[in-house]
């Protein structure tokens, strides 16, 4: 493999592809936030209230991150990949999470705060288990369907707006 670059000699091979393989995966969660978490709010004028929200945005895309880790680690990397929607995950994490915010106080909340980081990573692998990806599926869209070719009538032809207001002013 040749890696092309405008780097010193003295930069090693794997260190370049490592950093350009990380600037991919931060392309991809901007790329992700862009198309499920509507990463720009038009309505924001203002930019401190843009820089929130869009870090209010980057929360949600771990919290996002962490889901589907879990989901892959239980059902599989090319199942998920392949089969489960992240549009719908996004869509299922802000309709839930206000209902579990008012349903389960926060003294039940804490217990996750306590966790080992195994313990936790277990727990989501238990939760992730019980997870019906059939809720979660793609649905690609089909092949466009070609358009009709359009019928020309010799009797009526087709009379341009354009032709009709240029020859009224000649």
């Amino acid at each position: 493999m040749f890696v092309l670059t405008n780097l010193p000699k003295k930069v090693h091979a794997k260190k370049i592809t490592r950093l350009y393989r990380n600037r991919w995966k931060i392309e991809t969660a901007f790329q992700e936030l862009a198309k499920h978490l509507n990463s720009e709010i038009n309505t924001l004028g203002y930019p401190k209230a843009a820089l929130f929200a869009f870090s209010i945005a980057l929360i949600a895309y771990n919290v996002m991150s962490v889901i589907i880790a879990a989901l892959r680690s239980v059902h599989g990397v090319e199942v998920v990949e392949q089969d489960v929607s992240g549009y719908y995950v996004a869509d299922e994490l802000s309709a839930v999470y206000p209902g579990m915010m008012i349903a389960i106080p926060e003294k039940h909340w804490q217990i996750f705060g306590r966790m080992t980081s195994r313990e936790f990573a277990d727990t989501l692998r238990v939760l992730a288990s019980k997870v019906n990806l059939r809720r979660f599926k793609k649905h690609p869209r089909g092949p466009k369907k070609p358009q009709p070719k359009r019928i020309h009538d010799k009797n009526h032809p087709h009379v341009s707006t354009f032709r009709l207001i240029a020859d009224r002013k000649s």
